[in-house]
């Protein structure tokens, strides 16, 4: 009822106009948020593994994305339930401290909602199950640190982390150059990484395409791949032991700032304005000419007649390169940017072995690639795909591998795939639970159960059969006390996933682990859904 009475008999109103909200409470509630979230995770569940099935979202402009990244399908989806954003919140979350295993976080959330629903209905205390999920997770996490291996590498031995990239590429549209792709991931990340401090910088990757070309096309370019050409067509396209100018100023006469007019009435005032601004145009390359410059990057653009005293002084030109890339040239090639030309010296120019300027196939496209930099720290991966599609869902896949290669330089510890770290945990998990007291030892076992689902969610993705692959692995398992038996996806004829050499980094797994426990304890404890009533 909305409205109340106080101790004098006097009317109040508790909730504004109640009778045009819809309120949900209690273990409806409750039934309703697990539906909405259960719903979601079951969208992504086909996506899970080697050969997770790709999904493809139609946005309200037309635009089409085909994709099986877990993070992109729900930013995409356009999730209207509250509880469903919460699921595409936590895949976001995944995506940016880890960068991967932004699926199976989704379907381990889901299946723990799953599970709890089946406790709910016997009556227990939704509290008691989201204290005794907390529980689980801590066990499952202590037993994946205690599986884990920590693999070493260094610069020049770095086939540990090509083997775990390889890994994540698998079930990706690039997974038949896996071993390439994983090959320049690690390389484009080595080159930018700080071992001393473990730590990658990844502003200084870029990733940049063009279709057309194949797959197999596809190179690391140790500097910058510029998406402009050479801004006269008579100017050299081919600079050897480049000196670049990287300015942030514009090659044109000073503008006054205030208002002006400038009365032109003979022919003799018209040609002293035409000289003064020649002399500016003149004075500025003569200044860029001075300093030993052979390359000029600018911020802005410039007519044709800066453009062809540019050309006449022998002095090529990129024009309209954008802010970020300004920075990133800066860094790769050593160089300083200036933003007047009083201030080029010789000491701020950047250096680097060869600029080229590239094209495509038979169209006019034009790109100017600049290698060997005085300073490697800034790299760019440059993909060709058949079209468009095909190209962004390639970079989505190599910006998950180049995040797995920077989370394994933090941290080189991994546990291994198919499966096996979930079934390791959830037999952990299940060994705990008799030895906890209470309601909590059924939330122990749900979460137990609820882990399994990974595995069969795997087996049911590769075509075999859930259960029995499942039930086959555990008994391995539990006879051999080897944690590293997992589900065959790829019908290799083992089930030993060290043999496989399929690996996951430790910090992703026990990422996925806290998010999924911390989101499902977090939807567990709402009981009462306030929502306007949109159909009026």
């Amino acid at each position: 009822m909305s409205l109340a009475f106080d101790e004098y008999g006097r009317p109040f109103i508790i909730v504004k106009e109640q009778e045009a909200k819809i309120r949900v409470k209690g273990l409806a509630a409750q039934k309703q948020n697990i539906a909405a979230a259960c719903a979601v995770a079951k969208t992504l569940r086909s996506s899970l593994g080697p050969k997770g099935m790709d999904k493809m979202l139609q946005s309200g402009d037309g635009d089409v994305t085909i994709t099986n990244d877990g993070a992109t399908i729900l930013e995409k989806m356009e999730v209207e339930n509250q509880i469903g954003k919460l699921l595409v919140e936590l895949s976001r979350s995944q995506d940016y401290e880890i960068g991967d295993g932004t699926t199976g976080v989704v379907v381990m959330a889901g299946s723990l909602l799953e599970q709890a629903e089946g406790l709910l209905d016997r009556g227990i205390h939704p509290l008691r199950i989201a204290e005794g999920y907390e529980m689980a997770s801590k066990v499952a996490v202590a037993k994946l640190d205690a599986i884990a291996k920590t693999f070493e590498y260094d610069k020049d031995n770095y086939e540990p982390l090509v083997n775990t990239c390889m890994t994540t590429l698998s079930s990706k549209i690039v997974g038949r150059c896996k071993k390439e792709m994983a090959k320049m991931c690690v390389e484009a990340v080595l080159a930018v990484a700080d071992l001393e401090r473990k730590d990658v910088n990844l502003d200084l990757i870029k990733l940049d395409g063009k279709v057309g070309g194949k797959l197999e096309d596809t190179k690391l370019v140790r500097g910058l791949i510029l998406d402009k050409d050479i801004s006269h067509p008579q100017m050299q396209k081919d600079i050897k032991d480049a000196k670049i100018a990287i300015l942030t100023c514009p090659f044109e006469p000073p503008k006054p700032k205030t208002k002006h007019k400038v009365d032109i009435d003979t022919v003799e005032k018209f040609e002293t304005l035409r000289a003064a601004e020649k002399k500016y145009f003149t004075d500025m390359v003569q200044q860029c000419k001075d300093s030993g410059a052979n390359l000029i990057c600018c911020q802005w653009g410039f007519d044709d007649e800066a453009n062809h005293l540019l050309m006449v002084n022998e002095l090529p030109a990129i024009r309209w390169v954008g802010g970020v890339e300004l920075e990133l040239l800066a860094i790769a090639t050593g160089g300083r940017i200036v933003p007047r030309f009083q201030e080029l010296t010789e000491a701020k120019l950047g250096k680097a072995g060869r600029v080229k300027e590239i094209a495509f196939g038979t169209t006019k496209d034009k790109m100017v690639v600049i290698e060997d930099c005085h300073n490697s720290k800034a790299v760019t991966i440059f993909c060709r795909g058949g079209n468009k599609m095909i190209l962004e869902e390639i970079k989505r896949s190599l910006h998950d591998s180049i995040c797995v290669a920077r989370n394994l330089i933090r941290d080189n510890k991994v546990v291994y795939g198919g499966g096996s770290a979930e079934i390791a945990c959830a037999l952990a998990v299940e060994k705990a639970a008799d030895d906890v007291p209470g309601v909590e030892q059924y939330a122990f076992r749900a979460f137990a159960d609820a882990l399994e689902a990974i595995p069969i969610a795997l087996a049911e993705n590769s075509g075999l059969e859930p259960i029995e692959s499942l039930t086959a692995v555990k008994t391995k398992q539990l006879q051999d006390d080897y944690p590293y038996y997992g589900v065959d996806c790829n019908e290799e004829g083992t089930n030993d996933m060290v043999e496989q050499g399929v690996f996951e980094t430790l910090i992703g797994k026990r990422q996925q682990l806290l998010l999924a426990t911390q989101v499902v304890k977090m939807i567990l404890k709402i009981d009462d859904v306030i929502s306007p009533n949109n159909y009026q």
